[in-house]
């Protein structure tokens, strides 16, 4: 695909996360949306979907698996949520609380599904990711609970989505 088709790719994506998070669909704030959408796309277009090895094809799919996923880390968030409320709130919630850093090698391959998981687990309440050096990752976890969260079954979500392989 050429470089003009990534930069449309990008436009429209950028198009549509402004749509969505402005909320409105007047003309002013549509044009906006254009002129903002097609200035970044023109300056950094290349920077997104560096991997141009993948076709259309397999990005279609990619972006038809990723609202299941995203489905999914909501449910995360919301259970990770009441566990620090728990953890905040509850008598015993203190005892709980064992803070520790995690360090873990990812079989995720590619910089984007690496961003993805590193985000994914900052989103998570009680888990931030610290840092992130190729493979490695760094998270601080707040609890036990929060800790064997990072049981890899995030990782194989997105490996799911990304068509790529997870960990076992």
């Amino acid at each position: 695909m050429t470089d003009r088709v990534y930069r449309l790719a990008a436009f429209c994506i950028l198009l549509g996360i402004w749509i969505v998070f402005s909320g409105q669909f007047d003309f002013f704030h549509l044009t906006l949306g254009v002129l903002s959408a097609g200035f970044i796309s023109h300056v950094s277009g290349d920077m997104f979907f560096q991997d141009r090895t993948k076709g259309m094809k397999e990005r279609r799919r990619e972006l038809s698996r990723l609202p299941g996923y995203l489905v999914w880390l909501a449910w995360q968030i919301i259970l990770a949520n009441l566990h620090v409320l728990y953890l905040a709130l509850h008598p015993r919630g203190l005892a709980e609380l064992e803070p520790a850093i995690v360090r873990f090698r990812t079989p995720l391959r590619s910089d984007f599904s690496r961003y993805v998981l590193a985000n994914s687990i900052t989103l998570t309440p009680g888990t931030i990711t610290l840092k992130t050096e190729g493979n490695r990752f760094v998270v601080h976890a707040i609890s036990q609970k929060t800790k064997e969260s990072l049981d890899g079954s995030m990782e194989r979500r997105i490996a799911d989505v990304f068509g790529e392989k997870g960990p076992k």
